[in-house]
């Protein structure tokens, strides 16, 4: 299994995952914003794994930009849909994904050489 296949299940994976819980809790109590945040701030504990994502968030968004930019890599703004429709556990592995795409289109380049040779 090659490395853009893994991340496309990935990608499965982290938008199923995240969704077997949030759906049912969108079911139960509709979408008030207000308790949503309440909720994911109502102890320490809850914060710290809320603000670890917030924080993972943009520095995937950094991560993006930088590496979609130096890459030339095509739909870059799929994966910040994928951000804000679940969050960095499919918007991650999306980009992954892309990456791979834009390096296997630049192989045989100095610089796909090089990206590849640092992963």
């Amino acid at each position: 299994m090659n490395r853009k296949n893994i991340y496309l299940f990935l990608c499965v994976l982290g938008a199923a995952i995240p969704y077997s819980q949030f759906v049912p809790w969108v079911v139960e109590n509709g979408l008030p914003l207000g308790l949503l945040v309440r909720q994911l701030f109502a102890n320490r504990i809850s914060a710290f794994f809320g603000l670890d994502v917030l924080l993972s968030s943009v520095v995937l968004l950094v991560f993006m930009r930088i590496e979609g930019r130096r890459l030339q890599i095509g739909f870059r703004w799929l994966p910040i849909v994928g951000l804000c429709a679940v969050g960095v556990s499919l918007a991650f592995p999306l980009f992954l994904y892309l990456r791979e795409r834009a390096m296997a289109g630049l192989a045989g380049t100095v610089e796909a050489t090089a990206a590849a040779a640092k992963t």
